[in-house]
């Protein structure tokens, strides 16, 4: 019922999403903001934070750090400012259409946010650096290709798996549209049906209920 009364208020009060969002429970504005780099991202324009833009940014920033391994790989000044800005913008225009992609593919799946794995794509963007500018100064060989694919991987995975669906959460909300009804639906059916299996026998829901509160 409260579902139902919040989705006919949303429908009939077209507004911005953050109007609503007090009316959501916990666990869905946990899911709704994420961690704290959503939750900044969060704060922009619909607009200004799309998937996209956010890869495309996501790109600027490795561009800007590339500035230094260039700068090592190119003796002469002009030849390595023409092909860092080169590679910066194909950097960003590989970010900026995977974003898009990630969107086209969370508006057919329908997917809910999850947290990517920090502890693997964190360090990446440091190692892939690393390992680049040993190679543009002749340290150490390796293949361009694998510095430049862990350096971009992290940017585009975070938008694929936990902004590009959380950002479609809150254009649902901004289109008046409760993203969670389905999901609080099926969460009601499920307590039911474990109701209505247990019948009685308290001992049973009381266990049913320690199982859920962990």
């Amino acid at each position: 019922m409260k579902t139902s009364t919040l989705s006919q208020r949303i429908m009939d009060v077209p507004s911005k999403w953050s109007d609503h969002v007090s009316e959501l429970s916990a666990p869905q504005q946990e899911l709704l903001f994420g961690t704290s780099l959503s939750r900044r991202f969060s704060r922009l324009p619909l607009w200004l934070s799309h998937p996209g833009n956010i890869g495309a940014f996501y790109g600027l920033l490795i561009s800007l750090a590339l500035i230094l391994p260039y700068t090592l790989k190119f003796d002469s000044f002009n030849e390595a400012l023409s092909n860092w800005i080169f590679f910066s913008a194909l950097f960003m225009a590989a970010c900026l259409l995977l974003g898009f992609a990630s969107l086209i593919l969370v508006s057919f799946t329908k997917r809910m946010p999850i947290a990517p794995p920090r502890i693997i794509l964190y360090p990446m963007p440091f190692i892939g650096l690393g390992l680049l500018g040993l190679d543009f100064a002749d340290l150490l060989e390796i293949s361009s290709s694998i510095s430049m694919f862990i350096l971009l991987l992290p940017g585009p995975a975070y938008v694929h798996l936990s902004w590009a669906p959380r950002w479609r959460l809150l254009c649902m909300l901004d289109e008046g549209v409760n993203p969670f009804e389905g999901v609080k639906a099926l969460e009601e059916v499920e307590d039911n049906s474990a109701a209505e299996m247990a019948g009685d026998d308290t001992e049973l829901l009381e266990v049913v209920d320690a199982f859920e509160s962990e």
